[in-house]
């Protein structure tokens, strides 16, 4: 197997010679994972993959027949389907991360209301760990380091205090997304979209 060959070479989401991830959802179309061009290619080559879709990413040659001469070429699309326990969609509740959490909420403090990059917020509990709050979707929001300092301990009625927004639990579509934001294509999007929850911030 050797490296990919570009369909499209200008496209941004190809800069620096990368293939974008792969989606990987199972044969009801629930999204499971991203994948790399290398991931992709072992799934085919085990037979795995039900049916794909979207765009093409890129080809990848293979080896050579010796019969024929020829090469083998496998072209990889933005979107596979693959069945049995490999394409079994993730149960539960997606991870909980700081990444994910800041792009949920759209890189504001929902403190303040400011928009800040990612170094200059901060995972603050809604109800303070140190006062029975859980380390959860639901208690957790993105801060600034100000608001943070001054909220403390405290719970937000001692302060006054209201959230610009309130938290919740995306869903795997919504977490692939907020995991990968910046090197979704648009067919990958336009397919997570439409299984977001009705609670998501990026259908707005």
């Amino acid at each position: 197997m050797t490296a990919p060959v570009f369909r499209e070479p200008g496209s941004p989401a190809f800069a620096g010679g990368r293939v974008p991830p792969i989606l990987r959802v199972n044969v009801a179309g629930q999204p499971v994972e991203w994948l790399t061009w290398q991931e992709a290619v072992c799934l085919h080559a085990r037979d795995l993959i039900v049916w794909t879709l979207g765009e093409t990413v890129c080809e990848v040659r293979g080896g050579r027949s010796r019969l024929t001469g020829e090469t083998t070429t496998l072209t990889l699309h933005s979107i596979l389907a693959s069945d049995g326990a490999i394409g079994r969609a993730p149960r539960g509740i997606p991870p909980l991360t700081n990444k994910a959490l800041f792009r949920r909420d759209q890189n504001h403090c929902l403190y303040c209301g400011q928009h800040f990059p990612d170094s200059e917020l901060s995972r603050d509990h809604v109800v303070p760990r140190s006062r029975g709050g859980a380390d959860v979707w639901e208690n957790v929001v993105a801060a600034c380091r100000r608001c943070n300092h001054y909220k403390g301990d405290r719970h937000l009625r001692e302060l006054g205090l209201e959230l610009r927004a309130l938290p919740y639990v995306p869903n795997f579509a919504e977490y692939l997304a907020l995991i990968n934001s910046g090197r979704i294509l648009g067919d990958q999007m336009a397919f997570l979209r439409a299984q977001f929850g009705r609670d998501s911030r990026l259908l707005h």
